[in-house]
């Protein structure tokens, strides 16, 4: 896809992989709403924010027509990046952390992919990538319910693929290694470092795989750093 002047909704803005996929989109001549609870400090003329919550159908609702109406465009991307995990004993997990990372997590793309499939089915063409985690890939323990939120965005994304390549729409599934992002700021025992991937990193898949030739699928992609305990000695 060529995405100058193509209307991209990336979730989660604020910090992190969300932050650096706005940059990089904009970098390419999008056109890019941001959804998410805090506005992130991006000033561009072809970047608007909207505060959105997508645990709530009707936030992201609110969302949806007033990006269509203010920036006049149908979407033609949808990055399902926001979410959060939670570090601890499976019984000890607080009811209603589990419940929001489940709504945030999972919620959150059923909320914001609906939305837009009709217009994507309608113009032939469109791209959705959920942003998971090699804890849907793998079982974590400790980050049980993360690990489960992350394993129904695989599921999730694969039925989805299957169920729209027919309509010229893509749905791709990114599983990153560890990230340095404030993603670790609420998870306990795990502190951010260079060793891991950067944001930036994760933006550069994101552009890949969004520009890729129209008849060229990436289902699946897991990436991880190269040396996540950095260089050792031989």
């Amino acid at each position: 896809m060529n995405l100058t002047n193509k209307l991209a909704i990336v979730t989660g803005v604020s910090k992190g992989i969300g932050y650096a996929t706005v940059e990089a989109l904009l970098d390419k001549g999008a056109i890019v709403a941001g959804w998410g609870r805090t506005a992130p400090k991006i000033s561009h003329p072809n970047f608007q924010f909207y505060l959105t919550d997508v645990q709530q159908s009707e936030s992201v609702q609110d969302s949806y027509d007033a990006t269509t109406n203010d920036l006049g465009k149908d979407v033609a991307v949808l990055i399902n990046n926001a979410g959060f995990g939670f570090r601890g004993d499976f019984d000890k997990t607080p009811t209603d952390t589990w419940t929001s990372m489940f709504k945030t997590n999972v919620d959150g793309i059923f909320y914001c992919s609906r939305l837009v499939i009709p217009q994507m089915k309608a113009n032939d063409q469109g791209h959705i990538i959920n942003i998971a985690s090699i804890a849907g890939t793998l079982s974590v323990p400790n980050m049980v319910g993360y690990a489960g939120s992350k394993h129904a965005v695989r599921g999730i994304s694969h039925a989805m693929y299957m169920e729209l390549r027919e309509y010229g729409i893509k749905v791709t599934a990114i599983y990153p290694g560890s990230v340095k992002t404030n993603f670790f700021d609420k998870v306990e025992g795990i502190d951010a470092h260079d060793n891991m991937m950067m944001p930036e990193d994760i933006a550069g898949t994101i552009l890949h795989t969004l520009e890729s030739s129209d008849n060229y699928h990436h289902v699946d992609i897991e990436v991880r750093p190269l040396r996540p305990k950095g260089k050792q000695n031989a």
